[in-house]
């Protein structure tokens, strides 16, 4: 999966609180870096495994959608679905490895 895309990871801190995000298709935000993480890691999951059980619909008004978050996010899902963790997708790190 080295060659997959995956949206860029950003980290923004402002009074106090950090933001995670990717690219402004999804943060999360904690008081730690940590707590960050695990927002945006669940709200990932939420999405990934609401993609996979309801499919998406996209309107026509909105224009195209860009088809390497909609593969990205549905990836997360079968990694989830076969019991993996979304981690390392989404920040490209072994957590056995750490």
């Amino acid at each position: 999966m080295a060659d997959s895309w995956a949206p860029t990871l950003r980290v923004r801190e402002t009074h106090g609180c950090c933001r995670l995000s990717l690219e402004g298709y999804a943060y999360g935000d904690g008081s730690t870096l940590q707590e960050a993480a695990d927002a945006l890691v669940a709200h990932l999951l939420n999405l990934a495994m609401s993609l996979r059980s309801s499919g998406v619909q996209i309107s026509t008004e909105l224009g195209p959608p860009d088809f390497r978050w909609l593969d990205f996010v549905y990836e997360l899902g079968e990694i989830a679905a076969a019991g993996g963790d979304i981690r390392e997708r989404i920040f490209g790190v072994d957590r056995r490895a750490a």
